[in-house]
């Protein structure tokens, strides 16, 4: 591996390069559930693609279709703000699931009635479906708990359409038309909540769509190979953010295993890591990956650019430019490197953008997303950009990653930037790596890290009273976020042992001068987000 120190919007490489995989079109009506009906689709060993109503032919027709489905959503079919929905997709010839909203859309415009349903059916709903052998049920118990949330209803099926499932306050529930292969349910089988609603979705796909199941880490790692190879060349090479996480990590692994060493990995060390995250990320990839890594010490850019800056996005986009304008730096020492390698997932493009075309809010810009000017004049290699966490793990113990690079748990591309609220000086990056490197190692050490996604500090914008040896104090604040989730779209607070949570404390004010209180943050994802700017 070679080790060098030195000082110091492109066009995205998942373009339709080679067979698109036979797969699902998820149609967004709006919901706040279409990533996670493409999780759900995912899981069975499905491809598929979100796309807005205004788009949803031409993704059809870009695509290897097998199905549809239609998402839920607020409006109500009768509404004038009703999403303009294409009655082509009707007209595909492949079968088509309508959940909620998309299953009212469905059943009016195929001719049947859609009316308030007066008595509103939120949260767990007992359903009984007829059992006849119909394949959206195949395996699912007669009764089972879903999970409902609307306040209109299908009250007159569309000719050749039949019940298939009941519940005590709606009547269609569940309804399919066999021949023409059209399913609609009233309830959201891609929530946890819905007790057999990942298999209902998985028999839509593998039973009624007929779809091989083959979206797996083997398939998606030698297709992502073979779609940078032919986007690179025989000659290209690729400059690489190397952040040391897991993303970068499995990112640089496929590129590498498809360009070999024209791939430069760039670890840059800007001033925002955790402590000692610097000599473990080259400690790591030296000995356990083998890739061309070179680190640039960008402490003082960084930090001096972010100074008087306390505008979270500001923050983010001046972090965004710096990267870039390093990589930009670092590129010319290389013959051909005309594209920049990044490990952006899906969230991180969901979050940053509306990148389906809908009415998506952007939740907050991420560097390597919304921070990448118009004049780059390198084409980006992002081969996990369709990707879920999950989904990147897996594909990486394929390429044979270690674990402990596996699971490390995430670290934002801005670094500690975006676990400061308020200004970012040295004094108080200080702090907060101090503070955050005890909140590790204590949990790490009790072994309570395994059920958890994230477990780090923020330093907080005020400062509060304390007494120490009978003195008064006037010090920071710090907050400590431990999450549970799966993928990062949704998370939930993590609960620890009150002892741990203790010895945290305690730790972080004896031995952080400066910080004189410690509070815990219970908040969920939604309505907060994971980090704090």
């Amino acid at each position: 591996m070679s080790m060098t120190t030195t000082e110091s919007a492109g066009t995205p490489a998942h373009m339709q390069l080679g067979e698109r995989p036979q797969g699902i079109l998820i149609v967004d009506l709006g919901t706040q559930y279409a990533q996670l009906i493409a999780r759900r689709l995912r899981e069975a060993g499905t491809w598929c693609e979100i796309h807005p109503p205004a788009r949803a032919m031409d993704a059809a027709a870009a695509m290897n279709l097998a199905g549809v489905v239609l998402s839920g959503g607020p409006a109500s079919v009768y509404a004038e703000d009703a999403p303009d929905v294409p009655t082509g997709l009707l007209e595909l010839g492949v079968p088509v699931l309508g959940i909620c909203y998309g299953m009212q859309w469905m059943s009016r415009t195929l001719g049947g009635e859609v009316e308030g349903s007066g008595k509103r059916e939120f949260g767990h709903t007992e359903i009984k479906h007829t059992g006849d052998g119909d394949t959206l049920f195949e395996k699912i118990e007669a009764e089972s708990v879903v999970w409902m949330s609307h306040g209109d209803k299908v009250v007159k099926l569309p000719p050749g359409f039949k019940t298939l499932a009941s519940s005590e306050t709606c009547e269609f529930a569940a309804v399919g038309h066999a021949e023409k292969q059209f399913y609609g349910v009233q309830f959201h089988p891609e929530v946890s909540h819905s007790v057999r609603g990942k298999e209902l979705l998985s028999n839509f796909v593998l039973g009624v769509c007929k779809l091989p199941g083959d979206w797996t880490a083997d398939s998606i790692a030698e297709r992502e190979i073979a779609k940078i190879k032919k986007l690179v060349g025989d000659t290209g090479e690729v400059v690489l953010g190397l952040s040391g996480g897991v993303d970068s990590a499995v990112a640089a692994v496929l590129v590498h295993r498809a360009i070999g060493d024209r791939l430069h990995c760039i670890f840059v060390d800007n001033g925002l890591l955790r402590k000692g995250e610097r000599e473990l990320v080259e400690t790591a990839f030296r000995d356990l990956v083998g890739l061309d890594l070179t680190t640039v010490d960008a402490r003082k850019r960084f930090v001096d650019g972010l100074a008087g800056v306390t505008d979270p996005e500001k923050k983010r986009k001046i972090i965004g430019h710096e990267f870039v304008e390093v990589f930009r730096e670092e590129a010319k020492r290389f013959k051909n490197a005309r594209f920049l390698g990044q490990g952006t997932l899906y969230p991180d493009v969901i979050e940053s953008v509306a990148v389906h075309g809908g009415n998506t809010a952007v939740i907050k810009s991420h560097h390597n997303v919304g921070g990448l000017p118009e004049d780059l004049d390198m084409d980006l290699v992002e081969p996990l950009r369709e990707l879920f966490k999950d989904e990147v793990r897996e594909v990486g113990r394929y390429m044979g990653l270690d674990e402990r690079i596996l699971m490390r748990q995430p670290f934002p591309g801005p670094g500690l930037a975006v676990r400061i609220a308020g200004d970012i000086t040295q004094e108080r990056l200080d702090l907060l790596a101090d503070a955050d490197a005890i909140c590790t190692a204590e949990i790490e050490a009790a072994g309570a890290h395994e059920s958890l996604w994230q477990y780090f500090a923020v330093l907080l914008p005020v400062k509060s009273v304390g007494v120490m040896g009978d003195l008064r104090t006037y010090e920071n604040a710090c907050a400590l976020r431990i999450v549970e989730s799966v993928d990062g779209m949704t998370a939930d607070w993590g609960y620890l042992d009150h002892e741990l949570l203790r010895r945290i404390s305690n730790r972080i004010i004896n031995e952080v001068k400066g910080i004189n209180r410690v509070v815990l943050d219970i908040s969920s994802k939604p309505p907060a987000t994971i980090e704090w700017e």
